[in-house]
């Protein structure tokens, strides 16, 4: 039987799925210009572009209701947390593929229900503890030093994982008074101030249109796969929604692949595989 506030769930997957694509070529971007540009710089140009495109985009439907907020602390710790999240992931991809990385990333959700029981005292059942188990060693078997190449850097994807469930944590508080569209656009909002104010210690020059063309697609990759989740969410129940997030993986691998050449050898296929299953198992239980 067919959800009558969601009478087009097909459409919502399908635009989950866009927005996945969009977050994959993101990241793929990232790690392009990650050895040319500087990360604020980076994180500036991102930011700059995503705000103008998100009010370009939403304004015309919501007019001046887009800037009203009841939370503007909570706005700007959340913009403060996406910012962080931007700076890590942009350092991380220059350490770790942008398959493997994606799908460390995966493990949010679970490290979200481990935070709930640790913090909250929520119950969890041990089927979902053994699945939050199951995915955090895949990330283990995916990130797996190898001899002289143990560096810190290997490890960053696993710090961005608590700063994007915390972010999680934050939107999911804020989601009952807040629009997302508002949300959305405060967000790059306040990466465009902490970018602006960081600017002077941060700015190089960018030499060829290319690389300039590349940074603005930070943005561009970055505001339309937040976009197309926001259509999602409102199109069908987050519980259809989730599992086809975890197509965000084989878009990166196959992006690093023909970009890098980045091949997954055997236990790093299965690394993804653990961490995947474990996380469509993960949603599917709660």
């Amino acid at each position: 039987m067919s959800d009558p506030h969601y009478p087009h769930p097909g459409r919502g997957i399908a635009l989950a799925v866009l927005a996945t694509a969009c977050f994959a070529l993101l990241d793929t971007t990232s790690q392009y210009v990650g050895g040319v540009v500087p990360v604020l710089m980076a994180v500036w140009l991102r930011f700059l572009v995503q705000t103008g495109m998100t009010a370009a985009m939403l304004y015309p439907s919501q007019g001046k209701a887009l800037f009203v907020t009841h939370a503007p602390w909570w706005q700007l710790l959340r913009g403060a947390l996406m910012v962080a999240s931007g700076s890590v992931a942009y350092i991380s991809l220059q350490h770790v593929p942008v398959g493997e990385f994606t799908a460390i990333l995966m493990l949010v959700p679970l490290v979200i229900t481990l935070m709930a029981s640790l913090l909250l005292r929520e119950h969890v059942s041990g089927l979902t503890w053994l699945l939050v188990a199951g995915g955090l060693s895949g990330a283990l078997i995916v990130v797996r030093p190898k001899g002289s190449d143990l560096n810190m850097g290997m490890f960053l994807p696993l710090v961005l994982v608590l700063i994007n469930a915390c972010y999680q944590i934050v939107t999911s508080k804020m989601v009952r008074t807040e629009d997302p569209g508002t949300m959305h656009f405060y967000t790059g909002l306040t990466g465009l101030v902490f970018g602006t104010v960081a600017l002077p210690w941060s700015w190089a020059p960018m030499h060829g249109l290319k690389i300039w063309l590349l940074v603005g697609l930070l943005g561009v990759f970055g505001s339309l796969g937040h976009y197309f989740m926001i259509k999602g969410y409102q199109k069908a129940p987050a519980s259809r929604v989730t599992p086809y997030m975890y197509t965000q993986i084989a878009f990166a691998t196959g992006a690093g692949w023909l970009v890098f050449g980045h091949a997954p050898d055997v236990w790093t296929v299965l690394g993804i595989a653990l961490i995947a299953v474990c996380g469509v198992l993960g949603v599917r239980a709660r």
